[in-house]
């Protein structure tokens, strides 16, 4: 078993290079059309993949430090959403500002009677 781990190591790095060039887009791919890194990939079994990783695509450092995509946000969870959380406090405030103006409102009746 132990002597088929090169070439599971080889099929699996070249499956992940090539799902990584499909996923990524065009205007991130660098020096040749993606088509060509596909084919590369495809064709040289352990130079293409390499070579796609480390050449074949623009590669930013996220916010956090660790390399990644830029451009995708991540998820955050809605109480850590400082957008959602004043969304909410809007929504109160417009909330009790109608509750008074209909307490206000009740109060009035009550002085006319």
């Amino acid at each position: 078993m132990l002597r088929y781990l090169p070439f599971l190591l080889i099929i699996a790095l070249t499956i992940y290079a090539f799902i990584d060039c499909l996923n990524t887009p065009e205007e991130e791919v660098k020096h040749l059309p993606k088509v060509v890194w596909v084919l590369i990939i495809l064709l040289f079994s352990i130079v293409g993949p390499v070579v796609w990783l480390f050449a074949g695509k623009k590669r930013t450092v996220g916010a956090g430090g660790a390399g990644g995509r830029a451009r995708r946000t991540q998820w955050v969870a809605p109480d850590d959403n400082p957008e959602f959380l004043k969304s909410l406090r809007a929504e109160q405030d417009s909330r009790d500002g109608k509750e008074s103006d209909t307490d206000t409102g009740k109060d009035k009746d009550k002085d006319k009677d």
